[in-house]
């Protein structure tokens, strides 16, 4: 990703009190009045954009600025788009309804959380990517836990953390890759140095899940098969609504980019549709794929479970990318970020501080811009020569990019995954970050280690030089 160039004379201070204005009225318009995203990042950015124009900034400037920050969300939004079409089809074609009654069948009360961990784990790793899992097989985990009578922050926070442990460990995984090519590191190396803290992070969630899960009195079964019951009588449960997900998961694995992969998957899942119902048509096909599948012939839990999706129900997740991303573009491009960034440059002599420095650099883009690929590269550049100064393997530093960048996205409401996480699973990150537990237990473990491990490979490194 080309870096911006950055106009205007935004000193420390200064930039610290754009902050605090930009902070204090996101935190009071978002928290206390509980106004939707958007309004209020669009407000800061309007502040901010007439602030640099009284600083001399030019309109091509300023613009410039709004085109370099939503262009990497371009990609994204059209993912979005298409994850609507795909819950939708799957919707319609019984992809859903048949992966949620295979899911009764295999889980319990007690072990649900931990399970829907560890499935969304395993299938992260698979085919490397976050939103695939988050979309796919995190949709059904949400109707059967809430079935189950599991709150729906518990099982979206729990959603949410598998897929990202995945992302952290697969080949696959565009993170992977970004971080591994900022630091300029062995992918595998780098895999292999982050299963120091994914997997005891992983290990300390699986534990917090069995525990709540345990302790979750709400919970129970007997709702279980009046719904298997229903779901049989209403909709076809075979093999053959699995075939979508057959072919996404191989391509996903392929490595096939994500607009064809989904967009193969919801073809795959309309042909069926017409192939059941000979008397559906092309007026129902636009229907559905911009309104998506709405349900009302059977009970209320049943028309909650099978209606969703539809591109219409993502342009509000849309809206708010644009704004964020332009809100982050004219950060970038006015040099508020980066000299908040080298402002910490005073404060990494040692091996600990330096990883805290990436790490607190990764996760303030993260809330500033709310783009994941930002928040790896500007702390990456930034940082990356003082590593090679402290004589500090590069692998610690794309394992900190990649926890404090991927990892912490996926727990702000205006960040690209926050956001999609939201929508995708009509929960927000306000509500479902308390249960997200390995999303901010690998940031802690990756500091922790910076402080003992890290700091300590580095003395004897120098005692043995």
């Amino acid at each position: 990703m080309k870096q911006s160039q950055r106009v205007g004379n935004f000193s420390l201070v200064e930039s610290l009190l754009v902050m605090a204005v930009m902070f204090g009225t996101l935190g009071t318009l978002i928290i206390k009045f509980n106004l939707a995203p958007q309004i209020p990042i669009l407000l800061v950015f309007t502040l901010l954009m007439f602030y640099g124009r009284l600083k001399k900034i030019s309109w091509d400037d300023i613009f410039q600025g709004v085109v370099e920050g939503v262009t990497p969300g371009i990609i994204p939004i059209l993912i979005f788009l298409m994850i609507g079409i795909l819950v939708a089809s799957w919707l319609k074609s019984n992809t859903i309804a048949t992966m949620m009654f295979i899911g009764f069948d295999m889980l319990s009360v007690k072990l649900f959380l931990p399970m829907v961990f560890i499935v969304c784990g395993l299938i992260g790793v698979t085919v490397g990517s976050a939103f695939t899992t988050v979309s796919t097989v995190g949709i059904a985990f949400m109707g059967i836990g809430h079935v189950l009578g599991f709150p729906a922050a518990m099982t979206a926070g729990t959603i949410v953390s598998g897929p990202f442990f995945g992302n952290n460990m697969s080949p696959l995984s565009d993170t992977s890759n970004l971080t591994t090519g900022i630091a300029k590191v062995n992918l595998y190396a780098h895999l292999k140095n982050m299963a120091a803290t994914c997997l005891p992070a992983a290990a300390a969630t699986v534990a917090l899940l069995v525990i709540i899960g345990s302790r979750n009195s709400t919970a129970h079964l007997n709702s279980i098969e009046v719904i298997k019951t229903e779901l049989a009588a209403n909709y076809q449960i075979s093999w053959i609504p699995l075939i979508p997900i057959v072919l996404l998961l191989i391509l996903a694995w392929r490595k096939v980019p994500a607009i064809p992969t989904l967009l193969v998957s919801s073809i795959a899942a309309l042909a069926f549709v017409f192939i059941e119902d000979h008397s559906f048509t092309l007026t129902q096909l636009g229907d559905l794929l911009m309104n998506g599948n709405q349900v009302h012939g059977g009970s209320a839990l049943i028309n909650r479970l099978m209606s969703g999706g539809g591109i219409v129900n993502m342009l509000s997740s849309v809206s708010l990318i644009i704004v964020a991303l332009s809100l982050g573009g004219l950060l970038i491009k006015f040099g508020i970020i980066k000299t908040l960034i080298e402002s910490m440059t005073g404060l990494i002599g040692t091996p600990g501080r330096l990883i805290l420095a990436t790490l607190v650099g990764s996760v303030g883009v993260n809330f500033l811009v709310g783009e994941q690929y930002l928040s790896i590269i500007l702390p990456g550049e930034t940082f990356k020569s003082t590593y090679d100064a402290q004589g500090i393997d590069r692998k610690y530093l794309s394992r900190t990019l990649a926890t404090g960048g991927a990892d912490i996205n996926s727990l702000v409401p205006w960040g690209v995954s926050g956001v999609f996480c939201a929508a995708t699973l009509g929960v927000n990150p306000f509500e479902y970050v308390g249960y997200a537990f390995y999303s901010y237990l690998n940031p802690l473990l990756t500091l922790i280690l910076g402080f003992t491990v890290v700091a300590w490979k580095c003395r004897q490194n120098v005692l043995h030089a």
